[in-house]
């Protein structure tokens, strides 16, 4: 357990009243009582409805001088400016009167951090959530310091309600490094508590000498042998369905979205729950998630409540009928009345105002249900889980590539033969922008696939590669999650291949039990399985080699050339990302392959 000696000065910083570590059953009271657009379902669980459907790493600000801005990945704010903003949040929870106390721990074990989460009252479903996420103080501390006051290390006070009219959006994300606290004003999403805590946690890992990854975690056997394994990936590249599908003679999740790699080449957890990714959610594609989601313990977000109070986890237009039922919900998420008046009347057919792409036109986002639906389930409505008092050393850890649009090409699994090549690919972050970007789709790249990394990103590329090489016997890989040759609506024509559960599922459980023939990618240096190899037959018949060698792929469907001027257009992408970043010439020459 990390101790507090330095962090938050006060342990009741506000003159106010305290409703501290209130019972999961009270937190649900709250909410029902003072959270808008929020409902129990069918289920028994609660699902809200936000204003805010993604984080806003835009509208978040590290407290920091001009001079100072080099230190720091994201925006910057003056430290002036944002103390006058801190007090007056301050003013605002002061005259609410109240405030919701959420006391724990993110990590378990060794790595166990101590910190503070302070909601007012419309933000109840926020604490609820949270509260599953965090490691109780019962399940960290002695007998002894239970009966002492919470000491934080970390602070996050979040304001949902509170309208910033002179900041863009109205909102501000404030980040004070120096006294390890962040605030969070006029969102309603629950991300931004989550991510708020665990980018405090990056920061403070990398001064320590480790690194925070942001990455689900489950236990493997293999051939008698047990093992921990690691999934990158940013939202919507199905790092949790990953986490949670099955490998080898025995496959238990540990961790759905962060893991810390310590100096000493040790792995610790994070969180005791799962915040699942819901669209597009069947209890036979995913039946973990399934059972979960719709488990009365779990808060949910975004999901689309059918008349019945059930969920339809793959809604995407609504009907005028659907809109005028969920009317009050869908203003008090910040839908204009007077676009929703006048969808619910006839006066604007859909077609008007959503593109072919289902992307709505600015104020009429109501009409098209958010793809980023979620859900918060506790670990232990998690079946098959692993003990977190019996976690293997991390041997296999690898990054997923949603990979979309006609210049998919990434194979279906890649091997890296060495550290620098695995630290340069995380590095790149690489695939296609979902629904968790809200209306931004398209190629990104995201160093080491989390933007919640607070000093400069080419640093995570560099002691990644020197923590690499403590962790004996580690395998890295990459695994593409997408497509090859083009998106959803071309593999409806016939024209594009799709990455399936089931063939990820085969890649990894072929991987991990070394029934793989790999043969060097004579263009990217990584390794890639040999489809003429007969040791890969079995492979080959679960898997189409046209996903495990796209190359293949293109030139049987006449557009080889395509893929020759692809190779040379990301090769000089890449490089030139890297070096954005001051990544080490030793793992950008890696990557550049020349």
């Amino acid at each position: 357990m990390i101790q507090a000696e330095t962090g938050c000065q006060k342990e009741k910083p506000y003159n106010v009243k305290y409703i501290t570590d209130p019972t999961q059953d009270e937190l649900r009271e709250l909410a029902l009582k003072f959270t808008p657009a929020i409902m129990t379902t069918a289920y028994g669980n609660i699902n809200k409805i936000t204003r805010l459907k993604a984080r806003m790493a835009k509208l978040t600000y590290c407290v920091a001088p001009e001079s100072d801005k080099d230190k720091y990945s994201g925006n910057i704010i003056d430290p002036a400016k944002a103390q006058e903003l801190i007090e007056r949040q301050r003013a605002y929870i002061e005259k609410q009167g109240e405030l919701i106390e959420i006391n724990g721990y993110y990590g378990y074990g060794k790595g166990a951090m101590p910190i503070q989460w302070l909601y007012t009252k419309e933000a109840a479903n926020l604490a609820g959530m949270q509260q599953v996420l965090a490691f109780p103080r019962s399940a960290i501390e002695t007998k002894e310091q239970l009966g002492q006051p919470f000491k934080p290390k970390f602070r996050l006070v979040f304001t949902a309600g509170l309208n910033l009219q002179d900041m863009p959006g109205n909102l501000a994300i404030i980040v004070d490094l120096e006294n390890w606290t962040t605030y969070v004003m006029g969102s309603d999403y629950f991300g931004e508590t989550k991510k708020g805590a665990l980018r405090m946690l990056n920061e403070y890992i990398y001064r320590s000498g480790g690194l925070v990854m942001h990455a689900g975690a489950k236990k493997v056997k293999v051939g008698g042998k047990t093992l921990t394994m690691g999934i990158l990936g940013l939202s919507g590249t199905g790092k949790t369905t990953t986490t949670f599908s099955k490998q080898g003679e025995l496959a238990q999740p540990i961790q759905d979205d962060m893991i810390v790699l310590w100096p000493d080449g040790t792995c610790t957890i994070t969180e005791n729950g799962c915040f699942a990714k819901t669209f597009g959610l069947t209890k036979e594609s995913e039946p973990v998630l399934y059972a979960g989601s719709t488990h009365p313990d779990a808060w949910v977000e975004n999901v689309f409540p059918n008349p019945d109070g059930t969920y339809d986890f793959s809604k995407i237009r609504l009907s005028p009928e659907e809109v005028a039922r969920l009317k009050d919900m869908l203003i008090d998420s910040g839908a204009p009345l007077e676009n929703v008046e006048a969808f619910v009347s006839g006066k604007v057919k859909i077609d008007e105002v959503v593109d072919e792409n289902d992307i709505p036109q600015d104020g009429w986002d109501f009409t098209v249900w958010t793809q980023n639906g979620r859900s918060i389930i506790p670990m232990k409505a998690i079946k098959d889980r692993a003990s977190f008092d019996d976690i293997p050393p991390v041997k296999s850890l690898g990054i997923l590539n949603r990979d979309e649009g006609p210049d998919a090409a990434m194979p279906g699994i890649v091997r890296f033969p060495s550290a620098e090549l695995a630290a340069g690919y995380f590095m790149l972050g690489e695939t296609s922008k979902t629904s968790a970007a809200g209306k931004e789709r398209g190629k990104t790249r995201s160093p080491f696939t989390q933007p919640f990394f607070t000093s400069p990103f080419g640093l995570q590329a560099k002691r990644f590669s020197e923590l690499a090489v403590k962790l004996e016997g580690l395998q890295t890989w990459l695994m593409n999650t997408g497509y090859v040759g083009g998106d959803q609506k071309e593999e409806e024509k016939g024209k594009a291949l799709k990455v399936k559960i089931p063939h990820s599922s085969a890649m990894l459980e072929a991987m991990l039990t070394d029934r793989i023939r790999w043969k060097k990618d004579p263009d990217f240096g990584y390794e890639i399985v040999d489809v003429d190899a007969p040791e890969n037959a079995e492979l080959l018949k679960k898997v189409p080699k046209e996903v495990l060698n796209p190359k293949i792929f293109y030139e049987n469907n006449g557009r080889g050339e395509e893929y020759r001027a692809w190779v040379e257009k990301i090769k000089k992408e890449r490089e030139a990302f890297l070096n954005k970043f001051n990544v080490d010439q030793e793992i950008v020459e890696s990557v550049s392959n020349r």
